[in-house]
């Protein structure tokens, strides 16, 4: 089954009851579009609704008041980063959005809380830290139950990824793309591929995110707003040698006139953690599709080269 403008869906009720058969459905997904629509994902809806709403609560508030949670120098790895400060890789123009970062609280090892920064909370909005952090929690559990089915996809064990992904340095981020006037220049996101391993997306229901096909046609991706969407990034179409490879999207202005409205979404970054190091997975080598990547890179340097090519470093 799909969506109407080709994106593929499946159920992830048959996570459970299908593990094989539900890989096989996600990896064919992944290598044709590089996008597909997860429906019974079992994230309930009040737990969606309350970072959305705490969302759009926070960036209602005055600028100058927003800005207090802005840490200059910090990467934009946490709290607020204002307009005009993240540029796609390869463009000049910034994007037209703002946005929230959270990660994750703690981590069992001493090491990588020297390297994961502590969350920061407005507090101006009340309900703002338990929502946010419960639909992290949320997503971050669906995101390794995911991957159990990328591991099987990749002929590795159910639990392949659990160790690598446990102290993730994974990021939710609230965002929200407002209204624009149209003599400004740039779109809501330029074209880009994601830095991680995957990415789960609320808020596609909004008009807005298109895909680049593998044919080299853009199409919108518009969803059920009871499904999340899942794309891979760049660091699973590393270790994967591009078996599954990263696809390009963007966000553009609405299709009419392109002002008078806001996009919220709250795409959640799966990562690694930060010392996993980042190898070709041998079976994703042959003769027809050779190492792209003899080199080995950590999660943590790839991460910092990303962000430096995007501008929030």
């Amino acid at each position: 089954m799909s969506l109407p403008n080709g994106i593929p869906k499946v159920d992830a009720l048959h996570l459970s009851s299908d593990l094989p058969g539900f890989s096989a459905a996600l990896g064919q997904a992944w290598t044709d579009t590089g996008f597909v629509a997860v429906t019974n994902h079992g994230i309930d809806t009040t737990v969606i609704e309350g970072c959305i709403n705490a969302a759009r609560d926070f960036f209602a508030l005055p600028d100058a008041v927003k800005k207090k949670y802005y840490l200059d120098g910090g990467g934009g790895q946490r709290g607020y980063t204002p307009f005009g400060i993240e540029t796609a890789k390869g463009f000049q123009t910034p994007d037209q959005k703002e946005f929230w970062h959270v990660g994750r609280d703690t981590t069992d090892s001493q090491d990588l809380t020297e390297i994961l920064p502590d969350n920061i909370w407005p507090e101006e909005c009340l309900e703002f830290k338990a929502a946010c952090q419960k639909f992290y929690d949320a997503m971050d559990n669906l995101g390794r139950r995911l991957l159990s089915a990328v591991a099987v996809y990749l002929d590795k064990a159910p639990n392949y990824f659990e160790p690598r992904v446990a102290n993730g340095n994974s990021i939710l981020r609230l965002l929200h793309y407002p209204p624009t006037a149209s003599n400004v220049s740039g779109e809501r996101a330029a074209p880009h591929e994601d830095i991680n391993v995957i990415t789960l997306l609320v808020g596609a229901d909004q008009a807005g995110l298109e895909v680049l096909r593998r044919d080299g046609k853009w199409i919108p991706v518009h969803t059920e707003s009871d499904t999340i969407v899942c794309n891979v990034g760049d660091m699973l179409q590393r270790l994967t040698n591009h078996v599954l490879p990263s696809t390009t999207h963007r966000v553009v202005r609405e299709v009419n006139d392109g002002s008078g409205w806001s996009r919220y979404s709250a795409p959640f970054f799966l990562h690694f953690a930060p010392d996993v190091e980042i190898a070709t997975l041998s079976n994703c080598v042959t003769d027809q599709n050779p190492n792209r990547y003899p080199d080995t890179i950590t999660a943590q340097e790839f991460l910092e080269k990303r962000l430096a090519e995007i501008g929030l470093t």
